[in-house]
């Protein structure tokens, strides 16, 4: 007599876990579909300029991490300063690298399938081709890039990619967020019941960080937008205008 409020209790729970779980969208294999278009800001999510604004969106069920200053050593925070905004590649139409690059105000396409994961982004025409590989091997030929190499691997309904071997000529965020070549970054996707996704970074670089620093965004679905050709234009004519201003 005394087990079947334990046992009704139990079966309620798993219920209810079972219709939590029903709320995210999954694929045949059972493994959460991060499939689609998502973007963390711009206009396709808040509305043009000189229209309407779009109603504010409820609070996320699962907010990212509040970003906190880059923790620099003390020389590295020294040379930060010596940059100005004239200073970020992204004007002369260089690709924004990892993680930087997520929270881009331009919307990014997530195909995904059992043994990759790509990730088409509007910006700066970057794509990448991330091989799920549970042991997150990279291959022992790298050459330093601008995006890095990535793989990627489960850990239970979050996907998280392991990204390295990148070049020094990235920021990871603001004006002057510089890092070196031992730049060493972990996401993590996470698919909310809201229909968003919580994208955390961990970044490590003991060239010029004294601890991990952890950045974050919040992904939406834009509505009726699609990953379109972006063209930067080479001879930015915002860079000259800036310089004079050093």
């Amino acid at each position: 007599m005394t087990t079947r409020p334990v046992r009704y209790f139990a079966i309620a729970a798993f219920s209810a876990s079972l219709g939590l779980a029903a709320t995210i969208p999954r694929t045949a294999d059972g493994k959460p579909n991060l499939s689609g278009v998502w973007q963390s800001g711009g206009v396709s999510l808040y509305g043009e300029p000189g229209l309407a604004a779009r109603p504010a969106a409820p609070p996320p069920v699962n907010p990212p991490p509040k970003r906190e200053p880059i923790p620099y050593q003390s020389w590295a925070e020294t040379k930060s300063k010596t940059f100005t905004p004239a200073d970020d590649p992204t004007l002369r139409c260089l690709l924004a690298g990892i993680p930087r690059i997520t929270s881009m105000p331009m919307p990014l396409e997530i195909i995904q399938t059992p043994k990759e994961i790509a990730i088409a982004y509007e910006s700066f025409h970057a794509f990448r081709i991330i091989p799920i590989n549970d042991k997150l091997q990279h291959p022992n030929d790298l050459v330093p890039t601008w995006m890095g190499d990535s793989v990627a691997r489960w850990d239970g309904d979050t996907l998280v990619v392991d990204v390295t071997g990148f070049n020094d000529k990235t920021w990871l965020s603001g004006t002057g967020s510089f890092h070196s070549e031992d730049l060493h970054v972990v996401e993590r996707f996470q698919l909310n019941s809201d229909d968003t996704i919580t994208y955390t970074a961990t970044v490590t670089d003991p060239k010029v960080l004294t601890k991990p620093w952890t950045t974050g965004a919040l992904l939406r679905r834009p509505p009726n937008t699609r990953v379109e050709e972006y063209e930067c234009i080479e001879n930015n004519q915002d860079v000259p205008h800036m310089e004079v201003k050093k």
